[in-house]
């Protein structure tokens, strides 16, 4: 059988790379989300109130990042920005990368949340005095993000699947030590099994997770 041919030996000894290398996917992952959300916030509340100039800013860069490779949106940030002076670390890139491409996405999921909020709820709080913020802060956006839950989850893991591009900026992530072995010892087998097997241990949590709390939600009425 399969793993029975596989050199556990082998295995035993580069398995610490994997889990440095995984801490390193996990970081950039974590900060890398947590921004695209924040730019998905910002940029579906100003489509949402159809902010003229924000608009057309804001459909610029969905078009710009959706349909450009994350791996060419790296190698501008790490190997264009410095011929302009701009110099920063590869992680700095990577986050920056993942948030660039994961804030059109977080964008566009959050917009279709807030348009399914009922126009009535912004009428009925207007009238009771709350102004354009607030009403998006306690009303508006809260039931949207739930609504949201399941596209945002699946950009989630899309995001985090992503980071495995960043070793082509020279970054030691899960990706990188798997294609260094391989180079270095022709373990191909052993690389790729210790790969699929951390790529495992840091997604599978996340998808259990995220299909709780749409279970959670559907039952508390949202989503349905």
């Amino acid at each position: 059988m399969y793993m029975t041919q596989l050199d556990w030996e082998f295995i035993a000894r580069y398995a610490p790379l994997y889990v440095e290398a995984a801490k390193l996917t996990v970081y950039i992952a974590f900060w890398g989300i947590l921004f695209a959300l924040l730019v998905g916030m910002v940029c579906s509340a100003a489509l949402y109130y159809r902010v003229p100039v924000l608009r057309r800013v804001i459909a610029v860069y969905i078009e710009l990042s959706r349909n450009t490779p994350l791996l060419v949106q790296l190698f501008f940030l790490y190997f264009g920005l410095p011929n302009i002076g701009i110099v920063l670390s590869g992680e700095a890139c990577a986050i920056i990368g993942i948030a660039f491409l994961g804030g059109s996405y977080m964008a566009e999921t959050l917009r279709s949340g807030l348009e399914s909020i009922d126009k009535s709820q912004a009428e009925s709080a207007a009238s009771l005095g709350f102004g354009r913020w607030l009403t998006m802060k306690e009303i508006i956006f809260p039931q949207a993000l739930a609504v949201s839950v399941p596209g945002i989850c699946a950009n989630v893991i899309f995001l985090i699947k992503e980071t495995s591009v960043v070793s082509g900026i020279a970054l030691a992530d899960l990706m990188y030590v798997a294609k260094d072995l391989i180079g270095l010892y022709y373990r191909t087998d052993e690389a790729l099994t210790m790969l699929v097997v951390a790529y495992l241990v840091i997604l599978l949590p996340v998808s259990v997770a995220a299909t709780l709390l749409e279970r959670r939600l559907r039952h508390a009425g949202f989503g349905n």
